[in-house]
C-alpha cells in the first residue's frame, strides 16, 4: 500500500471532505479511523469535498485497533503528527508506504496511539500558537512527503 493519509476519529467533516478531495486530486488513500464525530455521509463532508469524493481511495476502519493490525501486518511506518513531537517534519525522510497520521480537531491522539508511532514529528510553528488547521497542516505534511518520494 503506498503513501497515505490517515485521521484519528476526525470531528469535522469539512476537514475530512477537504482531505479527501487532496487525496483524490494527488492520488493518494485517506484512511479513516472510526469513530468520527459525524456521518461520514453527512452533508458538510460531500459540500468540502464536491465532486470529488467520488474519486477519492477512502479506507475506512472500525477503531484504531483495526487500523493498527492492518499497519502492522502490511510493515507500514506510522509517522504521528503530533504537537508533542521531537522532529521538524521537514527533516523526516518519508518513506513510500509511510501512514501519515493526523490527531483528532479537538483532542489529538490518545497517549497509547503516540506511543506507538514510529516518528513524532511536528510542524513548528511561532511562540504562542496552539494549531494549524487539520486540512492545512496534512496539506504541508503530504507535499513535503510527495516532494521527496517524487511521487506525482
Amino acid at each position: 500500500m503506498p503513501l497515505s493519509l490517515a485521521l484519528y476519529q476526525p470531528d469535522i467533516a469539512g476537514n475530512t471532505g477537504t482531505l479527501l478531495r487532496l487525496g483524490a486530486c494527488l492520488g493518494i488513500d485517506v484512511e479513516v479511523i472510526e469513530p468520527a464525530g459525524f456521518d461520514l455521509s453527512d452533508r458538510n463532508l460531500k459540500r468540502a469535498g464536491m465532486d470529488y469524493l467520488e474519486m477519492a481511495r477512502l479506507v475506512r476502519h472500525v477503531d484504531f485497533e483495526a487500523f493498527e493490525q492492518m499497519r502492522r501486518q502490511a510493515g507500514r511506518r506510522m509517522v504521528l503528527m503530533t504537537t508533542r513531537g521531537a522532529t521538524d517534519y521537514r527533516d523526516v525522510a518519508f518513506g513510500p508506504d509511510d501512514v501519515l497520521l493526523f490527531g483528532r480537531e479537538s483532542a489529538g491522539v490518545p497517549d497509547r496511539v503516540h506511543d506507538l508511532a514510529d516518528i513524532r514529528a511536528v510542524i513548528p510553528m511561532q511562540p504562542g500558537a496552539r494549531s494549524l488547521n487539520l486540512a492545512v497542516s496534512a496539506a504541508m505534511v503530504v507535499g513535503e512527503a510527495m516532494r521527496q518520494l517524487r511521487v506525482s
